[in-house]
């Protein structure tokens, strides 16, 4: 599996490709859909990362209500 630079990567090349004006028709629907798998892929990741910072602030959260308690 490629990782979300590679795949960012990828998809820099494939906008280029789908720039050029000598591409054919089903080479360009081919990228296309690549493009859009990737986009996909790339996103569910984000998603992923996303989760996981929230789910730290929440637990450095707890830990800062924990020390302010504690100093009480």
């Amino acid at each position: 599996m490629k990782n979300f630079e590679e795949k960012i990567k990828r998809l820099e090349d494939i906008v280029e490709k789908l720039e050029d004006r000598d591409i054919n028709l089903n080479k360009s629907l081919e990228l296309f859909e690549e493009g859009v798998k990737l986009i996909k892929e790339l996103e569910g990741l984000l998603n992923d990362a996303e989760g996981k910072i929230e789910q730290l602030m929440e637990n450095l959260e707890v830990k800062e209500v924990d020390i302010e308690e504690d100093q009480e």
